[in-house]
């Protein structure tokens, strides 16, 4: 087995702590925390387990407090995690048999829960979380591990609650404001200030950071397909749709097979021709077809950042579409489609057809 170090971060965590080890104890030889000032049991906790527990002053960066936990390992993996996320599944023998080679970076499956029109939904993005020695952070927020190596995705799922439902605007917006200043045409830094601003509703903010975002950004980074969808978002929240049909126009072909941003198209369509329906019924069409693609992406594996983007999610949105269009058959397609995957809008949706 590899020797693996679980190397973490945390401060006023005793809420989280226990059950963020308790899933992780099985698969690591060494547990590192770093604590930057915790005033409850959470330094307790952790030595309950056995932890190595170091204090930190925090200094408002990141990088550094996770460059100084990862100096306390002694181990060849570093696995980095927050105390509010919980391994939800690790494929031992694959991960195993992957480790034996020291010459890349782990990306393992991260999901969240969040609330968007009302209701808990999930992202999941693949992120740089299973570091050899030697590898280390950059960023004073939103920290990016700095290497050459090649990442790699891993069998490891972790679920992450820490922004449901709780608002750390105030924090990330002090500290990004300060890294900008010091990296003024950083896209990276411009997106996540772009989505901060969003976050809070703040989208003639979000606007001017995603646009400067989107120009300098590098088509190949990780980010840039939620830099996008996020931007089309924030354009239909302004009505702004001319600029929005520029960004489609130009990207439909690089991002067509993502489901994310199949899905933000018909959502833009539909705000569109809705604006002026006399004037934009033409436009009709260009929601059915955007949400049959994601379908077909869904069928095709292809990897959704929002989950149901490929599935359910467009499933519904066509039941709506044809509800809207008196089609009551169709409707009930795709409502059945949605419902099948424990979709509740969609079971409410069925009631008065069936």
């Amino acid at each position: 087995m590899p020797n693996i170090s679980l190397v973490m971060i945390v401060k006023n965590e005793e809420v989280h702590l226990e059950d963020c080890l308790d899933s992780v104890k099985h698969y690591v030889n060494e547990i590192v925390i770093v604590d930057t000032g915790s005033t409850d049991n959470t330094i307790e906790i952790a030595k309950t387990y056995g932890a190595k527990v170091y204090g930190y002053t925090w200094t408002n960066d990141f990088a550094d407090a996770r460059n100084f936990a990862l100096s306390k390992s002694t181990l060849d993996w570093n696995l980095i995690l927050d105390a509010d996320e919980q391994i939800t599944s690790w494929d031992k023998d694959k991960v195993n048999s992957l480790l034996k080679d020291l010459n890349f970076i782990g990306k393992v499956d991260i999901k969240s829960n969040f609330l968007q029109n009302n209701e808990e939904r999930f992202s999941q993005n693949f992120i740089s979380r299973l570091l050899p020695k030697g590898a280390s952070y950059f960023g004073r927020i939103h920290e990016q591990v700095v290497s050459d190596l090649p990442r790699i995705d891993l069998p490891i799922e972790v679920f992450h609650t820490g922004y449901f439902q709780t608002d750390k605007s105030e924090r990330n917006l002090a500290i990004l404001n300060e890294e900008l200043t010091c990296f003024p045409n950083n896209s990276y830094i411009l997106y996540q200030l772009a989505r901060q601003y969003k976050t809070m509703n703040l989208y003639e903010d979000a606007f001017n950071f995603f646009r400067e975002s989107f120009l300098i950004a590098d088509r190949s980074e990780g980010y840039f397909t939620d830099l996008v969808v996020n931007y089309i978002y924030t354009l239909i929240e302004l009505k702004q749709y001319y600029p929005g049909f520029e960004i489609i126009d130009q990207l439909n072909v690089p991002l067509g097979s993502s489901p994310d941003f199949q899905f933000v198209c018909g959502i833009f369509y539909m705000n569109f021709v809705l604006s002026d329906v006399a004037k934009n019924m033409d436009f009709l069409p260009l929601i059915e077809r955007a949400y049959l693609t994601c379908l077909v992406l869904g069928e095709q594996k292809e990897r959704e950042i929002v989950v149901g983007t490929g599935s359910y999610l467009a499933a519904y949105n066509l039941g709506v579409y044809y509800e809207m269009l008196n089609q009551k058959e169709k409707a009930k397609y795709y409502y059945n489609i949605s419902s099948a995957q424990n979709y509740s809008p969609a079971e409410i949706r069925l009631k008065p057809l069936k």
